[in-house]
């Protein structure tokens, strides 16, 4: 449980550029704030994301997302993280995160991964591309390429109340 393996999406612009600063808006559109069953949440996940309104359509179960900066910033939005877990998103590597999103990703058992040069080595990566990732030393391997990357790992805490599905399960044990 430690590896992740899976289908990557990396959330890039016309031109080719991570997107920084995807807010939790453009990840789940306030217009669907009423929805309150997590299984009906991952329909909307991006539709307000300029280029990927149609990655619902698209992202299969095990996939991972790639972003850049500050990832999940502006609001405490609980659905921008529980859309992802709704469309079975394993793992969201971003060079940074909004605090308050990775904070409730954590807490909600979501496995994230900073990954700060992933600017700098985004050639190497292609959507469609098949990845495994090891959370606890942080290494990435693109396994269609045939490439390794060093990423930050996640915390102990952070491992353990992944294992355990989020915080509150964690808190029982």
């Amino acid at each position: 449980m430690e590896k992740i393996k899976g289908r990557i999406w990396i959330l890039i612009d016309e031109k080719g550029k991570l997107i920084n600063d995807i807010d939790t808006d453009q990840i789940y559109h306030n217009a669907y704030l009423h929805i309150t069953d997590i299984n009906e949440m991952g329909k909307y996940a991006l539709g307000n994301l300029k280029g990927w309104e149609d990655f619902s359509k698209k992202a299969k179960k095990g996939d991972i997302i790639l972003a850049g900066k500050n990832f999940g910033a502006g609001s405490s939005r609980q659905q921008a993280v529980d859309c992802f877990i709704s469309l079975g998103i394993s793992l969201i590597i971003a060079q940074s995160f909004g605090a308050i999103y990775k904070r409730n990703a954590i807490n909600s058992g979501l496995a994230i991964l900073t990954f700060p040069e992933l600017d700098e080595k985004l050639s190497c990566f292609e959507n469609g591309d098949k990845v495994e990732v090891d959370l606890l030393t942080g290494e990435i391997e693109n396994l269609t390429k045939k490439m390794k990357f060093q990423a930050n790992p996640v915390s102990k805490v952070q491992y353990e109340i992944y294992k355990a599905g989020n915080l509150f399960k964690y808190a029982k044990k």
